[in-house]
């Protein structure tokens, strides 16, 4: 686990308000994809963060284990959601039984852990037949702000790293194991929030939250712009949510 996939955790309460959450239909096709319900199924949530995911799944009747290296967004879980068991843990090597579950969900965290070794240690901890599902949010590049909103912070921040809405996880997995087949689906969904709250979870991406005073005036500028844009202050966020589903072999 990299410093900067750990840069969030300090801000972990700022990142459990302002990150957007999942649409039902995401779940929905997890599911469809699965051939199997999240209702009774136990999942191994990595990377759980402050439990976005994590709670809308033990909502939809899965029992769920949360697994998140960060001791901030660890503390931050336990707060929102006392009631679903964490352990602390990274992808590359999960402290979980083999054989032990029917989902390995990564929500907007499996680009953190190594592909060689991440794979692997799902197939490992899942049962036969079981899912290792994968997915992203991203700003939707049909919306021209968020994609103008974008090359404006590569352009003042060298090390800033523009969401992509190619599907590279099928790509990856296709590349390094034979007979996976992992299936692809994309959606689209939108959210409504404050002017505040969308600079608040751009404040949240790993570039800006690991320097928060190099970051203040990129932020207050595009605070600026969203309000030229959105002068109501309120900002349509439009998103697309790249989702990969990988079953393991029944043998």
């Amino acid at each position: 686990m990299t410093e900067l996939a750990l840069s969030s955790d300090s801000g972990a309460a700022r990142y459990a308000a302002a990150r957007p959450g999942y649409p039902p239909a995401l779940f929905d096709a997890v599911e469809e994809m699965a051939h199997r319900a999240f209702r009774g199924a136990y999942v191994i949530d990595v990377g759980a963060g402050t439990g976005i995911a994590t709670g809308l799944m033990r909502d939809r009747g899965a029992e769920v284990l949360a697994v998140e290296p960060g001791p901030g967004m660890a503390a931050q879980l336990r707060t929102t959601h006392p009631d679903i068991p964490l352990v602390r843990g990274e992808g590359d090597a999960l402290p979980v039984a083999s054989g032990s579950a029917d989902f390995v969900t990564y929500a907007q965290s499996w680009h953190w852990t190594e592909p060689t070794r991440s794979v692997p240690e799902a197939l490992r901890v899942l049962r036969p037949r079981g899912v290792l599902a994968l997915w992203w949010n991203s700003p939707d590049p049909a919306a021209t702000w968020a994609t103008e909103q974008e090359a404006r912070l590569c352009e003042r921040l060298p090390d800033f790293r523009r969401y992509s809405s190619s599907p590279k996880a099928p790509v990856v997995i296709n590349s390094l194991y034979d007979g996976l087949a992992p299936a692809f689906r994309r959606l689209h969904w939108s959210r409504e929030v404050t002017v505040d709250t969308h600079i608040a979870r751009l404040g949240s991406r790993s570039q800006l939250a690991a320097d928060e005073e190099k970051a203040a005036p990129v932020l207050a500028d595009e605070r600026s712009e969203l309000l030229r844009t959105f002068p109501d202050g309120m900002v349509k966020e439009e998103y697309i949510i790249n989702l990969t589903a990988v079953r393991k072999p029944a043998g």
